[in-house]
C-alpha cells in the first residue's frame, strides 16, 4: 500500500464556474467502471497524520483478507473541489473517496461523477435498518443513495458551567439565554463568546448555520428561492453579530483562535465541533487547555464545561442540531467489485477501528448489525479518545452527553440538502458567501441587515450559475 498526500495545483477561483458549466463530466476521460486489476485508489479526507496511520492499519487488514491492493491518498477537505475537477478532466478519478461531506457528495453527483449503484447494493447488503434513518435521508436524492453514510460530527456550544453557576445563568440553549450570558460574562480581560468570523473559512459558515438553523433560518424556501434575507435570517445575523462582535474578542476569529481563547479561560462560550472534546479533556499535546486552573488539573476544563447540542431561536418551534455526515462514495470510473468489497469492509470488519480513530468527531451512523443492533454505538461509547493520551470516551464525559451526541445524528438538519439543493450547498462551501458577509458584518463594514442581503445576493448568483 502506497500512502501519499495530494495538494491542489489549481486555485479556488473559477471552481464553481467549472462545476456549473459541466466541465467535470464533459472532460472526464472515462465514463464507465474501471477494468478489474486488483488495485484501487482511495482518497481520504481524514488526512491528519494520526488518522492516516489508523486508516493504514485498517487497510492492511483488508489487503491481507482480499488480496486487493489499496493506494491511500490523504486529501485536504478544502482542496477537494479543485482536485476532483483536475482528476475528472484528466480521467484520473480515484475509485473511492472517504470522509466526503454532504456538499461535496452532492456536487459530484450533480456533475455525474458518482456510481450510485454501488452504495445502493452495499446498503442493501448491510441492511438499511442498521443505519440511522436521518443519515440515509441526508445522503440520498430521494430513493437514490449517493454514498454510504459512515459517521457524523455535531456542532456544539461549549460553555463554562462553573461561571454560569456563579452568576445563576441558565444554560445557553436559546438565543435569549446565550445573549444574557454573553453580556453578563463579558468583563475586562474576558469575552462572553468565541465565534468564528474568518471570511475565508468554511468553519465560519458552519458556525453561523448552526445558530441560523436554531431560528429556522433557511438557505432556500419552499419555492427554492434564496431565503437568507428572510425575517428569521435577519434575526440570526443580528444575534450572531452581537455574540461574535459585541461580546467576542476583537479582530478576525478563526477555527484556531476561537478554541485557543476558550482554552485559555478568556472566553466563557465557544461554538465548535465535537472534535473539540478530546482536546477539551487535555488529551492532545498540541492543543491543550491553558487556563490558569488547567496547569494543575488537565481535566479542569472538561470537568467545568457544559455542552449544548441544540439551540432554539425566538422564531423557531423547536431546537435545531447542526452537524455533518460524511460518506464513502464510489466514482463513475471505479473498479466496482473491489470498491464495493472495500467499503463493505470499512463499514463492517474495519468499522470500529475507522470511527475509533477519533470517536469524538466520528459518531457512527451505522448503529449495529442485524444480529447485534446496538453493537457499534455501544463500542463507540467505550472507544478511546485523544492523541498523545488516550482515555475511554465514557470515562471522560457523562452518559447524558453521549446520549445527546448519539441522538443528535437523528435530529441533524442542514441547509438545502433535503430540498434538493445539495449542489448549491457545495458551491457555497467553495465560494464562501456567508463567511464573507459575516466577516464584513463583525468587522463593522456592514450592518446585520446588509450582511443578510449581501449573502442572499451572492448565493442567488451562485444558484443561477448552476442552472
Amino acid at each position: 500500500m502506497r500512502i501519499r498526500t495530494l495538494r491542489a495545483r489549481t486555485t479556488a477561483a473559477g471552481v464553481t464556474a467549472a462545476l456549473s458549466l459541466g466541465l467535470l463530466s464533459g472532460c472526464a476521460g472515462g465514463t464507465g467502471p474501471g477494468r478489474p486489476d486488483g488495485e484501487i485508489t482511495v482518497w481520504s479526507q481524514e488526512n491528519l497524520p494520526d488518522r492516516v496511520a489508523a486508516t493504514e492499519k485498517v487497510i492492511d487488514g483488508f489487503e491481507r483478507r482480499t488480496g486487493v491492493e489499496v493506494h491511500l491518498v490523504g486529501v485536504d477537505e478544502g482542496q477537494m473541489p479543485q482536485l476532483i475537477m483536475s482528476a475528472a478532466a484528466s480521467g484520473t478519478l480515484p475509485d473511492v473517496i472517504g470522509a466526503a461531506p454532504m456538499g461535496q457528495v452532492w456536487q459530484m453527483y450533480t456533475n455525474g461523477l458518482l456510481n450510485t449503484d454501488v452504495p445502493r447494493r452495499i446498503i442493501g447488503e448491510l441492511g438499511r435498518s442498521t443505519f440511522d434513518a436521518n443519515a440515509l435521508r441526508l445522503t440520498s436524492d430521494g430513493a437514490t443513495a449517493l454514498g454510504v453514510p459512515s459517521d457524523a460530527w455535531l456542532q456544539l456550544l461549549v460553555y463554562r458551567e462553573d461561571r454560569f453557576a456563579r452568576q445563576a445563568l441558565a444554560p445557553p440553549d436559546t438565543y435569549a439565554r446565550a445573549l444574557t450570558a454573553a453580556k453578563a460574562l463579558t468583563t475586562k480581560g474576558h469575552d462572553g463568546m468565541s465565534a468564528a468570523t474568518d471570511p475565508g473559512d468554511v468553519f465560519t459558515s458552519q458556525s453561523f448555520e448552526s445558530l441560523a438553523l436554531a431560528n429556522d433560518c433557511q438557505l432556500v424556501d419552499g419555492r427554492h428561492e434564496i431565503a437568507l434575507d428572510s425575517p428569521n435570517c435577519a434575526t440570526a445575523f443580528r444575534t450572531y453579530d452581537e455574540l461574535a462582535r459585541v461580546y467576542g474578542a476583537p479582530g478576525t476569529q478563526t477555527v484556531d483562535s476561537t478554541r485557543a481563547t476558550y482554552f485559555a479561560g478568556r472566553s466563557s462560550m465557544v461554538v465548535w465541533s465535537s472534535f473539540l472534546l478530546d482536546e477539551l479533556a487535555g488529551l492532545r499535546e498540541d492543543a491543550r487547555p491553558s487556563c490558569p486552573e488547567c496547569a494543575k488539573d488537565g481535566g479542569f476544563l472538561s470537568d467545568n464545561s457544559g455542552i449544548v447540542t441544540a439551540m432554539r431561536g425566538p422564531d423557531a418551534d423547536e431546537p435545531a442540531q447542526f452537524g455533518e455526515i460524511t460518506s464513502w462514495v464510489t466514482t463513475r470510473t471505479a473498479e466496482t467489485a473491489a470498491s464495493r468489497e472495500f467499503i463493505e469492509y470499512m463499514m463492517g470488519t474495519g468499522y470500529e477501528d475507522w470511527f475509533g480513530m477519533a470517536p469524538e468527531g466520528k459518531i457512527p451512523v451505522r448503529t449495529g448489525t442485524a444480529a447485534a443492533p446496538g453493537r457499534y454505538l455501544d463500542t463507540w461509547r467505550h472507544s478511546d479518545i485523544g492523541v498523545d493520551t488516550r482515555r475511554p470516551l465514557d470515562e471522560v464525559f457523562p452518559r447524558s452527553l453521549l446520549d445527546q451526541l448519539a441522538a443528535g445524528v437523528g435530529a441533524l438538519r442542514r441547509w438545502g440538502i433535503t430540498q434538493g439543493e445539495g449542489a448549491l450547498v457545495g458551491a457555497t462551501n467553495g465560494e464562501l458567501p456567508v463567511p464573507k458577509a459575516i466577516g464584513a458584518m463583525t468587522g463593522g463594514q456592514s450592518s446585520p441587515s446588509e450582511a443578510a442581503h449581501d449573502a442572499a445576493e451572492e448565493v442567488a448568483a451562485l444558484k443561477r450559475s448552476l442552472q
